[in-house]
């Protein structure tokens, strides 16, 4: 997923400033002239060369190789939806940069996008067409038969099914920002990001109208490469979609003909937003990674606190460790967590003093280019003293200390769970409320706190982790404090601290819950509030009422009853500063991040017509509600 082409493929090979004098050139300065004459001078290139599927379908490929290198080369293999194939800046930089470090690159189509043959599915094929191109490469006079793949969002998240292929070319793989390719693995169960706790997200909506193309233009079959790259210098077969305004569209009911409101015909969103929930069949029969399979390639993870999808990261990294399918594999995972959002991982970036929303996160100091070869080269090369061993599992920049950390597994060692319970004097309802946060487990008979959820006027979405939604949501770190004047947000404040408090690992809620619907969403949001009042998000969950104890057997509630909600966990690390609080949040939506539960109880994305949901969410003792943070060094 991306915001756009020109975005995601400056990202997929982030440069920099090179650490010696052989490596002193510096793409991302060049011209577009200047980049074509360097290309033209270090590389031999071939365009769209047709690569042949196990099926015939043919996928446009590009082949970029140092210039009159004889010996065998490792490779890069970048597979990607988008339009990157014609000659253009970015794709030259790219190609560039890994003739740079000795190795030939491979920028492909996925099937169905531009001049790739055939019909495109989402995450292309890669049970099949990944797994063919490696034998392709791995063929080629010119490959060692050492492949790496890599790239950032929809360029990354075919990689995750191939790695549980376990090819022998795929030698290592660096995918970034790439939870979308990610069924269900432990706690998570979001199938590619669609949902999180069983409610659909927005940003998908968003998404595949600019990329599926169900009646893309196609040139002829059988063309041949020549004909191909003649024909891509004036025609990259991009289709123009007309804008959209998505703040107004975002609202449309029903949810499923959202698209074809806007006079789209039936594709790809169509399909996934009618499957029966997270737990649907359909889910396996696609791209996605589930944890019941192996894993076979030695990996270095990119992830970013403000992501769409840190926590299945997170999970899956952990799951990749501990499979054993492949035992060098499995002990050859590492994963590097930046503050940034969805493929923020620009050393340039990074590099200078860092925002996120409205909070400043110091000087990150991280370059990712340097990491990336130097992972490749230990794998790819075979150069042991690159990347050595000894390079911790996890690193991870924590917020508040704004400070780089390290931990030989996730969550670190010695973290360990404390319990902060909701209290209230039965007022927590916005930030002039009486919520509290504390420490202290409630005693009987303390009164439940009350909101009326009216999906005609949801809670505001006001930054966390997000990406890809045509400008509907901007992810980072802001403040919160305009979101909790509302009286259908509880808020639950801590006292200020008295010394520096790390929390980092999954952080996961509990709550006592009852309404007069019989289906509603709980949402739940931690905070770090500063001196000042500032409060700055760090995540955000969500539930969806008739999923808590089951994705395959949904349930409805019942008025009077009290159930419990354990929404799928926030993943952060944040330090809380002496003079900070801890503030959690507990509304029913989270809106347009999330689809709005119209709370009938019904087919929730057919629906036009809603209720109010009267909510409420206890804390005596025997009902408590609380969160659990995961505290490293906790005495």
């Amino acid at each position: 997923m991306r915001f756009s082409a020109s975005l995601c493929a400056a990202l997929i090979l982030v440069t920099s400033t090179a650490p010696s004098a052989a490596m002193a050139q510096d793409y991302s300065q060049f011209s577009d002239a200047a980049l074509d004459r360097e290309l033209a001078a270090k590389a031999d290139v071939q365009l769209y060369v047709m690569v042949p599927m196990r099926d015939g379908v043919r996928l446009a490929t590009h082949v970029y190789r140092p210039k009159g290198a004889t010996g065998p080369l490792p490779t890069i293999l970048i597979k990607t939806p988008y339009n990157e194939m014609p000659y253009k800046a970015a794709s030259t930089r790219n190609a560039l940069d890994a003739i740079k470090h000795g190795y030939a690159l491979v920028l492909q189509n996925e099937r169905g996008r531009y001049y790739s043959e055939g019909e495109w599915e989402i995450l292309g094929h890669p049970q099949t067409d990944g797994y063919d191109t490696l034998t392709w490469i791995a063929k080629q006079s010119w490959s060692n038969g050492k492949v790496g793949t890599r790239g950032c969002s929809s360029t990354a998240e075919w990689q995750l099914a191939l790695a549980g292929q376990n090819h022998p070319a795929h030698a290592a793989m660096v995918p970034q920002s790439s939870g979308a390719g990610i069924g269900k693995v432990g706690e998570f169960q979001e199938q590619g990001n669609w949902y999180t706790g069983g409610v659909p997200r927005n940003l998908f909506f968003v998404w595949l109208y600019g990329v599926d193309n169900p009646l893309r233009a196609q040139p002829p079959k059988g063309l041949d490469s020549k004909t191909i790259a003649r024909l891509a210098k004036y025609n990259d077969l991009e289709a123009k979609k007309p804008e959209v305004n998505w703040p107004t569209q975002i609202r449309h009911l029903p949810v499923n003909e959202m698209l074809q409101d806007l006079g789209e015909p039936k594709g790809t969103f169509e399909e996934l937003i009618n499957r029966d929930g997270p737990a649907d069949p359909a889910w396996r029969k696609g791209g996605l990674y589930h944890d019941d399979k192996g894993w076979g390639v030695p990996a270095l993870w990119f992830n970013s606190w403000y992501d769409v999808s840190i926590g299945p990261n997170m999970a899956l990294f952990n799951h990749a460790r501990a499979v054993k399918s492949d035992k060098e594999a499995s002990d050859n995972q590492y994963a590097i967590v930046t503050p940034s959002n969805h493929c923020g991982f620009n050393a340039r970036v990074l590099q200078a003093p860092y925002k996120s929303g409205d909070r400043d996160m110091g000087t990150v100091n991280f370059d990712a280019d340097k990491e990336v070869y130097a992972f490749f080269d230990r794998w790819l090369k075979g150069d042991v003293n690159a990347f050595p061993k000894s390079t911790p599992p996890v690193r991870y920049y924590s917020m508040g200390a704004n400070s780089w950390k390290q931990s030989a597994q996730w969550p670190p060692e010695g973290s360990a769970p404390m319990k902060l319970y909701l209290r209230s004097s039965g007022r927590a309802n916005s930030l002039a409320g009486d919520g509290r946060l504390t420490a202290v487990a409630p005693g009987a008979g303390e009164q439940a706190d009350r909101y009326a959820y009216d999906p005609a006027n949801p809670v505001q979405t006001v930054g966390g982790g997000d990406c890809c939604n045509g400008g509907l949501v901007i992810a980072g770190a802001f403040d919160q404090r305009g979101v909790e004047t509302r009286d259908d947000v509880l808020v639950y404040t801590s006292e200020p601290l008295t010394e520096p408090l790390e929390v980092s690992g999954f952080v996961r809620a509990v709550l006592k819950v009852s309404s007069d619907a019989k289906d509603t969403d709980f949402a739940v949001k931690l905070v770090d509030v500063g001196p000042d009042g500032t409060a700055y998000i760090l995540g955000d969950t969500i539930m969806r009422a008739r999923y808590r104890d089951s994705y395959e057997k949904p349930a409805m509630m019942t008025a009077g009853q009290t159930y419990t909600v354990k929404p799928t966990p926030i993943t952060t690390s944040n330090t809380f500063l002496p003079g900070h609080r801890i503030r959690v949040e507990v509304t029913s939506s989270n809106f347009p991040k999330f689809v709005r539960n119209l709370n009938t109880g019904g087919d929730n994305e057919k629906e036009t017509k809603f209720v109010v949901a009267n909510n409420a969410i206890h804390h005596a003792a025997g009902d408590e509600s609380y969160i659990e943070l995961p505290v490293v060094g906790r005495k």
